[in-house]
C-alpha cells in the first residue's frame, strides 16, 4: 500500500480544473487543440451548448460545444459572442485561419478540436463527468470523490491506460493516454460503454467469470487483430462486486504491478462505495426538490432556487419504462434509477439548468427554454431524441407538458405530462414522445372514463341494447358498428377489416339497426354512440 501515499495525496489535492488539466485527462482521443491564446491554465466553471435559435449566456469559465458551427467566420463569430468562454469546442475538421487565430488571441478564448467520432452527447458528458460540478452541494462542501485523478494515478503506476467500469461494463472513469490504446478502447471511452461485440467475446471466453471468481488481477489475452491484451482486476466489497478495473497492455504485468493493481482496487472500492453513498443522498434530494418543484405551493420557489430554475420558462417532461414488471423488484427499481439518470444527462446537454428526477415509477425532468415560438414541438423533439438513443436498452414512452411561463405555471405543466403519457399507455405503444396538445381530446376521454367508472356509470340507449344482444346470443354486432363508423360508413373496408363479405356485413348493418333503433343517418346519435364506444372500451 505504501506505492500508494504519494498518489493518494495527490487525488486530494487535485488541482482545479483548468482547460489544460482537461485536455490531459481527455487526451488527444477525443480532443485536441486547434488554436490556442497561449498557457491554457484558464478555470472551467461548465459546459454549455451553442443553439443559433437561443440567447448565448456564457459565464466566466465556460466551455461551448459549437454544435453545427463551421468555417473561420462563424468559428469567430461564436469566440466574439462569448468572450468570456475558456474555449469552444469545434468538430473536426476546424477551419483555422488568420482570422481565427487573431480573435483567439484577442479574447483568450481556446479552440478545441472535437473528434468525428463523438456526439455532442457523449462529449457532454465527458466534460460534466471530468468537472464534477456538484451543483447541489452546499456552500463549502467539494464534489463527492474523484474516480478520474485515482484512474490516472492508477496509469502512472502501470505506464498503461486504464478505465475504471461498473458491473455492467460502463464507464465510470479513465486516464489520460486513451490514444495509446486500440480502437475498442476509443469507442468504450466515447460511448463510455464496453461495445457489445466486446462483450460477448469476453462472455464467450470465460473471461467474466475467471475476473469475477478472482481476487488476483487477471491477464487476458485477446488474439484480435488489432486488439491489445487486458489485465483487469475486480473491485470488491467482501462479497460484493462493484466493478473493476481495466489495464490495456500488451504483455503481462511484472509482479511489482499486479500488486499494485490490487491495492488499487481497493482504493476504487473505497470511493465507489463514498461515491455511491453520496449519489443515493444527492439522487433522494433532487428527487425531494424536483418534486416539491412540481406539486407548486409556498416551497416551490425555494427548492427551484436551489435547482437554479427559479425563472426560467419550463416544460415538463414524464418518462416511464413500457416494460416495467420486472420479475425481480431490485432488477425493476435499478433500471428505472439508471433511465432516470439516462434522462437527466441527456437535459443536461440541452440545458445546464435542467433537472430530473425519479418519482415513484416516472422519471419527470424539467428543461429550461427561452420563449422563441413551438416551445413544446422543441421539447418533444428533445424527448423522441432521447427515446431514440436508450431505445435498445430502455423501452419507453414521454409524455410533454404545455411550457409554463413562471413557477405557478409547472403543477399544471407536469398533469399534461402526465395526461401524455397516460394517452400513450392506453395506445399500446412504446418509445413514443407525445406533446399534450397533440393528444388533448384523448386525455379528455380518458378523464371522462374515469369520473363514468367512479360514478359506475354504464353505456345507455342503442349502444346497450347491442351490447347486451352480443351477450346474450353470441353475435359481434358492436364490433360491425364500430368498423363501420371507423371506415366513415364504407361498408367494402369496413367488412375487410372485420373480415366478412360486404353482403354479409350489410345484413349484420341491417340487422343492429333493427335491434338497437339507431339512426345512422343522423349525425348526433353516431356521435354518441362513438363517444360511448371510447368511454366505456369495449
Amino acid at each position: 500500500m505504501s506505492v500508494f501515499v504519494d498518489y493518494g495525496e495527490r487525488m486530494r489535492n487535485r488541482p482545479r480544473a483548468s482547460l489544460g488539466r482537461i485536455l490531459q485527462d481527455l487526451g488527444t482521443t477525443v480532443l485536441d487543440v486547434a488554436a490556442s491564446p497561449g498557457d491554457l491554465d484558464a478555470e472551467v466553471t461548465g459546459v454549455h451548448v451553442f443553439d443559433p435559435l437561443d440567447e448565448l449566456i456564457v459565464p466566466p469559465g465556460g466551455i461551448v460545444l459549437a454544435v453545427g458551427v463551421r468555417g473561420a467566420a462563424e468559428i469567430c463569430s461564436l469566440i466574439r459572442r462569448a468572450p468570456q468562454a475558456a474555449g469552444v469546442v469545434v468538430k473536426l475538421p476546424v477551419d483555422v485561419e488568420e482570422e481565427v487565430r487573431a480573435t483567439v488571441l484577442e479574447t483568450g478564448v481556446a479552440v478545441l478540436a472535437l473528434t468525428r467520432a463523438a456526439s455532442w452527447a457523449q462529449v457532454a458528458a465527458l466534460l460534466r463527468s471530468l468537472l464534477a460540478e456538484g451543483d447541489l452541494a452546499e456552500p463549502g462542501q467539494g464534489p463527492q470523490g474523484d474516480l478520474f485523478s485515482l484512474a490516472n494515478a492508477v496509469c502512472a503506476l502501470l505506464d498503461a491506460p486504464v478505465t475504471i467500469e461498473d458491473r455492467s461494463s460502463r464507464v465510470l472513469a479513465f486516464s489520460g493516454r486513451q490514444d495509446e490504446a486500440d480502437q475498442g478502447r476509443v469507442e468504450t471511452v466515447l460511448g463510455r460503454q464496453v461495445p457489445e461485440r466486446y462483450l460477448r467475446m469476453l462472455d464467450e471466453r470465460g473471461f467474466f467469470k475467471q475476473l469475477y471468481q478472482s481476487r488476483e488481477p487477471v491477464y487476458m489475452e485477446l488474439g484480435e487483430e488489432g486488439v491489445i491484451n487486458r489485465t483487469a482486476v475486480a473491485v470488491r466489497s467482501g462479497d460484493e462486486i462493484l466493478g473493476s478495473i481495466w489495464v490495456a497492455v500488451r504483455e503481462p504485468l511484472s509482479e511489482q504491478r499486479r500488486r499494485a493493481l490490487a491495492d488499487a482496487a481497493k482504493i476504487v472500492a473505497l470511493q465507489l462505495l463514498r461515491e455511491r453513498a453520496g449519489a443515493d443522498t444527492q439522487r433522494r434530494l433532487r428527487a425531494d426538490l424536483l418534486s416539491t418543484v412540481l406539486a407548486g405551493g409556498a416551497d416551490a420557489p425555494e427548492a427551484a432556487g436551489r435547482l437554479g430554475i427559479a425563472t426560467t420558462r419550463l416544460c415538463v417532461l414524464a418518462a416511464q419504462l413500457t416494460d416495467d414488471a420486472a420479475a425481480d423488484p431490485a432488477r425493476g427499481e435499478s433500471d428505472r434509477q439508471r433511465f432516470c439518470d439516462a434522462l437527466a444527462l441527456h437535459v443536461a446537454a440541452i440545458h445546464p439548468k435542467a433537472a430530473a428526477a425519479s418519482v415513484g415509477s416516472i422519471a419527470y425532468a424539467v428543461l429550461p427554454l427561452h420563449s422563441v415560438g413551438d416551445e413544446e414541438a422543441r421539447a418533444v423533439r428533445v424527448a423522441e431524441s432521447f427515446l431514440a438513443r436508450v431505445g435498445p436498452r430502455h423501452a419507453a414512452n414521454i409524455g410533454v407538458g404545455r411550457l409554463a411561463a413562471n413557477l405557478s405555471q409547472v403543477a399544471r405543466s407536469r398533469a399534461d405530462a402526465d395526461r401524455a403519457l397516460r394517452v400513450l399507455r392506453a395506445r399500446g405503444t412504446t418509445g413514443q414522445a407525445a406533446g399534450y396538445t397533440d393528444v388533448h381530446f384523448e386525455s379528455l376521454l380518458l378523464q371522462v372514463a374515469d369520473v363514468a367508472a367512479a360514478e359506475e356509470q354504464a353505456p345507455t340507449g342503442p349502444y346497450q341494447r347491442l351490447l347486451e344482444h352480443d351477450a346474450e346470443h353470441g353475435t359481434e354486432l358492436a364490433a360491425t358498428l364500430r368498423a363501420y363508423l371507423d371506415a366513415f360508413g364504407d361498408v367494402n373496408v369496413a367488412s375487410a377489416r372485420v373480415h366478412v363479405h360486404a353482403n354479409t356485413f350489410r345484413y349484420r348493418l341491417k340487422r343492429l339497426v333493427e335491434i338497437s333503433g339507431l339512426d345512422l343517418s343522423d349525425p348526433d346519435a353516431r356521435l354518441t354512440v362513438m363517444l360511448q364506444m371510447r368511454i366505456f372500451g369495449r
